[in-house]
């Protein structure tokens, strides 16, 4: 038989200056921006990516590591997004890329509902000792937090008989059909993709910098709500779950009042209702804790992670209790990529990782380095409304000035002026006036200050 070679129509390659080499850690701005080859993929992408589609940053990453990305045309940013708390240990971190490296040299996927390996156990069984709480667990890999969020649901569902689903104002659990339905803001993520799914309910969230009454109100006032929801007008005889972010990411970083994921826990637990805490954002150390309902020594039923757990590669998981996770039944709950090997190879190291090089501590110091010097932005601009989050999960919030009206217009051209000099930044809120900062954890003093100083500058040029 004759062979014949194959040769691809386009060879993709690492397109860094100097492809395969971690780019240095320093800001620096070498072409006007976007650069010629990022206007080259630009036009690329036009052809043959749908228009939704969109990217907060018009540049294209060539290379990344630590606290920097540098674009194809060798501009150096450095990042407060670590795509979007995921590359919480740092962007192509040492111990991830050689686990992966290990891994995929020996296979890089079986399927483990067809033929199982060691790596999802190890990562099964990193998490069910994490996670709070000293009961029996079980964990189920997943390839992304929406797909977490939806089999919490289903576990649930399976353990309790019951239906219904019960989040919050101002939640976001993703993008598939069911975490659509949960997530709050309509534009842009359900806008014209109903209808939507059945038995969701939604519920106040305590936000304190927009309660009517008061922060001081904020927890009594919507954990009242809540039970009249569920009591009176839903059943809690009907209720699966309760589904809550401990802190609200994409509504804008959200910090409920002191004691309310505990009142709302208690308040589940009387009910027989699975309490299940999203933590697919504040996950993985991202807070200064393993997870951010440790702040407050809650355990819940279930616990939802992703992002920060696979440093970069896709993986979510779901880790609750035994008897609930062990509800389902066989061959219900699964998927074809779920708890790929490589995957898992990275999530392990990112445990490494977190140990070995003191991150949660360093989240910690972060977070307090971030608050101070926002804070005097904050009493410099008033502008500023808020400024609120914990570890390295921070944000401000930006208002029509002597008002708490939302700033969409400043946040905007304060998140641009940023990436115009060199700081990788992100918007959120449901008014999209919420500036969110996420920075790697190991990111440097130098980077994280330099970063703050360009900050400053945004707001006395856009701002002053």
């Amino acid at each position: 038989m004759t062979s014949v070679q194959v040769t691809p129509a386009v060879q993709v390659v690492p397109t860094g200056p100097d492809a395969g080499e971690p780019p240095p850690q320093s800001r620096h701005i070498a072409t006007e921006l976007p650069g010629e080859r990022s206007r080259d993929l630009a036009a690329r992408r036009s052809r043959a990516v749908p228009a939704g589609l969109l990217s907060g940053a018009d540049v294209y990453v060539g290379a990344a590591s630590g606290g920097i990305v540098e674009d194809v045309d060798g501009n150096r940013f450095i990042d407060f997004g670590s795509g979007i708390a995921v590359t919480t240990v740092g962007n192509a971190a040492p111990r991830v890329v050689a686990r992966m490296d290990a891994q995929a040299r020996s296979f890089t996927h079986t399927c483990f509902l067809a033929t199982p390996y060691e790596g999802y156990v190890a990562v099964a069984e990193e998490l069910n000792a994490l996670t709070p709480g000293d009961h029996e667990k079980r964990t189920a890999l997943f390839n992304t937090g929406s797909e977490a969020v939806e089999n919490a649901i289903k576990y649930a569902r399976a353990f309790t008989g019951r239906s219904a689903v019960v989040t919050f104002d101002h939640a976001f659990h993703g993008r598939t059909l069911m975490t659509m339905t949960m997530t709050a803001k309509n534009r842009p993520y359900k806008h014209a993709f109903g209808p939507f799914a059945p038995e969701v309910y939604r519920a106040p969230m305590p936000y304190p910098y927009r309660w009517p009454s008061g922060p001081a109100n904020a927890a009594d006032e919507a954990l009242a709500q809540l039970e009249l929801l569920i009591d009176a007008q839903i059943g809690a005889d009907s209720v699966a779950c309760v589904v809550l972010e401990p802190i609200q990411g994409e509504g804008g970083f959200i910090v409920p009042p002191p004691g309310f994921l505990t009142r709302v826990r208690d308040f589940c637990s009387a009910r027989g209702i699975v309490f299940v805490a999203d933590e697919v954002q504040t996950g993985i150390g991202r807070t200064g804790e393993w997870f951010a309902c440790e702040h407050e020594s809650v355990v819940p039923d279930m616990l939802v992670t992703a992002k920060g757990l696979g440093g970069g590669m896709p993986i979510g998981a779901v880790t609750g209790r035994a008897d609930i996770m062990d509800a389902a039944p066989p061959g219900g709950i699964g998927g074809t990529y779920s708890g790929n090997p490589v995957a898992c190879a990275a999530a392990l190291a990112v445990f490494e990782t977190i140990r070995e090089e003191g991150l949660l501590g360093r989240a910690r110091e972060i977070g307090d380095r971030m608050l101070l010097a926002l804070g005097e932005i904050a009493s410099s601009h008033d502008v500023v409304g808020d400024v609120r989050g914990r570890g390295a999960m921070i944000a401000v919030e930006l208002v029509e000035p002597g008002t708490a009206t939302p700033n969409p217009t400043v946040t905007a051209a304060v998140n641009a002026y940023c990436h115009r000099n060199g700081l990788l930044t992100l918007t959120a809120g449901t008014y999209g006036n919420v500036l969110r900062f996420l920075p790697p954890l190991s990111i440097s003093d130098d980077l994280l200050d330099d970063g703050l100083a360009v900050l400053r500058s945004a707001f006395a040029t856009v701002a002053p």
